[in-house]
């Protein structure tokens, strides 16, 4: 069922297509890593007293960036191994038994 899957992935380009959206976020994220912290500190400063009641540092805190580092190191570590077993490891050559097979499993099917 996998080898099936994996063939399907890797012919129609949507296993490529998929893992150029997942390499994408992983950008976006690591990106957020810089930016989290700005906006944390921008809020902090727009609302002091909110921020007084609540017992929080009002200074600039890269720990609002490690949310988005978690984030943007699982979709690397999705995205890698998915780009391994899909591209890594060559297709099985298609024979004209199973070419054969799954003509007659279509046409059973139908």
């Amino acid at each position: 069922m996998f080898r099936r899957l994996r063939r399907a992935l890797v012919e129609s380009f949507v296993g490529a297509i998929a893992l150029g959206y997942l390499f994408a976020q992983a950008i976006l994220h690591f990106a957020g890593i810089f930016s989290a912290p700005v906006a944390g500190w921008l809020m902090r400063r727009e609302y002091p007293a909110a921020m007084e009641h609540a017992n929080v540092v009002t200074g600039f805190s890269m720990r609002d960036g490690l949310p988005e580092l978690v984030r943007s190191l699982a979709l690397l570590l999705v995205g890698y191994l998915l780009l391994r077993w899909l591209y890594f490891a060559p297709l099985e050559p298609r024979t004209a038994e199973s070419v054969s097979e799954t003509t007659a499993q279509s046409g059973s099917r139908a």
